[in-house]
This record gives C-alpha cells, structure tokens and sequence, in this order.
C-alpha cells in the first residue's frame, strides 16, 4: 500500500487544526459553500473511484435532507446513496398489508435528480421490525406468506430504480451461528434463499446481497458466509454478492485479511461491497487518532480497488454531524471523513490518495 509523505503531512496539519478547534481554510474546506463537484475543477471522490470503474457513496436519511448544505455536498461529491432507514420493514409496512413506500421514495427521487445510483436497504432484518410482526406468535405457514409479500411488493415498487438490494441482513453471530431472528425461529434458516428467490422473481435485473457487520477480515462470521454463499451457489440461489459493512473501530485493530477475504468471494462468482462503511475512535479524538483513522480509510478503499469483483464503497453518512455512532456507542465518534460543521478531515485526503487524486 502506497505512502505519501506529503499526504501525511497535509493529514497531520489538518488533524491538529480540527483537534484545536480552529476552522480549516482553503477550497476544500467550504465543503458546506458547493464545495464538490467542479468546485475549483477537482475531481470528486466519485469521478475518482469511476476511474478505477467503482462508484463511491453515502448513506443518508430523510430528516437530513432539509439540510442545504449538507444536501448539496451529498448530491456533489458522490455518485450512489443508500437509504439509512426509509425503505426498512417499519417504516415501509408500519401495518399489516399497508405499504408506505413515501421515505424511500423521497431518497431514490434524489438520487435520480443528482444522476446517483441507488441502493436498496434492507429487506430481511431481525430489527427495526414492526410491531404488528414482533408482537405475536406465527405459524410457520403464515410468517412465510408475509415475508413473501413484504419481500416482493418493495422490490416490485423500486424495481429499476435500485441497482443492488441488501435483501438479507445480519444473520449470524459472531461465531458463526444463525442469529435467532423471528425469521430462523419460525422458518429455518432455508428463510434466507426463499428471500433471495423472492426478490429476483419481483426484479430480475437488480442485484441481491447478503450483508452484515465483522465480516471483513477471516473468521468464524466471514466464514459462514463464504459457507452459506457456496451452498446457494451449489442450489442456483440468485445471490450475487456479498455486503461487508465495514463499521470499524480504532481500540480493535484494523481487518488486515480485508484484501484476502474480498477475494474469495470473487472466486465464488460473487460482487463484493463496502456497503456502510465508519471509522469510530474513543473520544477526545486527537491528531495521532485522526491519522490511523486516515490511513484505514486509505487501506480499505485500496483493499476494494485491488480486487476486480468489489464494485464499490459507501460511508454510512460522509459526516459526523449525522454519525449514527454517539448514539449507539456512548463516548465513541468522530467515525467520518468531514466533520460536524462539513469540514473534510485527514480521511476525506486519505480516501482521495486511495483512488489516485490529489
């Protein structure tokens, strides 16, 4: 992996810039005054990863989008998004039967108004489930009939306006076991290629993926993925790759067998995604913290250009200001490649080196 010095220095600056509180300068700093696309003729971070013939994404979420600023680097700097929450089971069955496609439908009309590519998150998920399907008891018979439908009225409803579902999410543990969602209780685990089928009887030409999070190095998790994978292949399952989430943490290591796991699933015949990807650190964040963070977003992306068959990288939002991470991860942040006030931190030129800019 390349080492720029120059780079490093330019990250150093910046990190003790952000760490002191102080306010950048430059063009790249006005990333909440157009800074993106054509500002001051630099490339994007996705006219740089279509280069290398990737596109390069955010995650986004309805109520962020009444944000202009926020809104017009979103629509500038990248060339795929990702619904953060809006076309999950709750929000797009919130009663039995009764479809609300509006949220999803808010994100992908976005898109389509910045000529992005849309990706479909999540059909199959143990949560943010509704109550109406969390509250009771079902036969095998009647939950099979529901998934079924649930599956196929969404992919139906965005078919051509999707590129990619992650149709089934998080369904292993740790080590490697099925995680007992209602689904695998009440189903088996035969759950997960019924939904595959579903999906691509609704959508023919989109692609479908199985995702999740601490897949990304080789391990029991990334093991029974591979497992399950070349079964479904075996069985004529219509999957067609594998989502790696990629939510990672400074105090745990980076995945150093990334590279190595991304292409064994191409040698399944299988895409592979960095579909939400962070790099969380233990607050305060500090200059020699806001560099590691720099060069595992580096190695990441550099891991996903080494292998033909991983298609693309998406952050899970670009910036701290909408980081789902202090929530869920108290006294953690600082995961993003610009900051609270749309600033782009020592990651956002990391990422830039990754894909050959400058």
């Amino acid at each position: 992996m390349r080492r720029t010095a120059i780079r490093l220095r330019l990250a150093g600056a910046l990190a003790a810039v952000l760490v002191a509180g102080g306010i950048a300068t430059g063009p790249a700093a006005q990333a909440g005054e157009g800074y993106g696309k054509g500002y001051g003729k630099e490339p994007t971070l996705a006219d740089l990863a279509q280069r290398h013939g990737r596109y390069f994404g955010s995650a986004t979420d309805n109520p962020e989008l009444v944000d202009a600023p926020y809104k017009a680097l979103l629509g500038s700097e990248f060339d795929q998004i990702t619904p953060g929450n809006g076309m999950k089971w709750y929000a797009t069955e919130p009663q039995q039967g009764v479809f609300d496609f509006s949220k999803g439908d808010e994100i992908v009309n976005l898109a389509r108004a910045n000529r992005q590519k849309v990706r479909g998150h999540t059909l199959v998920w143990h949560s943010q489930l509704p109550g109406w399907l969390t509250g009771r008891e079902w036969t095998a018979p009647e939950l099979r009939a529901v998934l079924k439908k649930h599956v196929q009225a969404e992919v139906r409803h965005y078919r051509g306006k999707v590129f990619a579902w992650d149709v089934v999410n998080e369904a292993f543990n740790e080590d490697g076991t099925y995680r007992e969602s209602v689904f695998y209780k009440t189903l088996g685990p035969g759950y997960i290629a019924d939904a595959l089928r579903w999906a691509h009887q609704a959508d023919p030409r989109v692609k479908l993926y199985l995702n999740d999070y601490n897949i990304e190095g080789i391990g029991p998790k990334s093991d029974a993925y591979y497992k399950l994978a070349k079964e479904l292949k075996a069985e004529g399952v219509p999957l067609h790759g594998i989502g790696l989430q990629a939510h990672l943490a400074l105090q745990y290591g980076y995945p150093t067998t990334l590279e190595d796991n991304l292409r064994r699933f191409s040698r399944l015949g299988l895409d592979t995604s960095l579909t939400e990807v962070d790099v969380r650190m233990i607050l305060p964040a500090t200059e020699e913290k806001l560099a590691q963070q720099a060069q595992w977003y580096q190695d990441l992306t550099e891991a996903c250009l080494a292998v033909r068959r991983c298609v693309g990288v998406t952050l899970w939002d670009y910036t701290d200001k909408y980081s789902w991470i202090p929530a869920f991860f108290p006294g953690q942040g600082a995961a993003l490649p610009w900051d609270e006030q749309l600033r782009p931190k020592p990651a956002y030129f990391a990422l830039r080196e990754a894909l050959g800019g400058k």
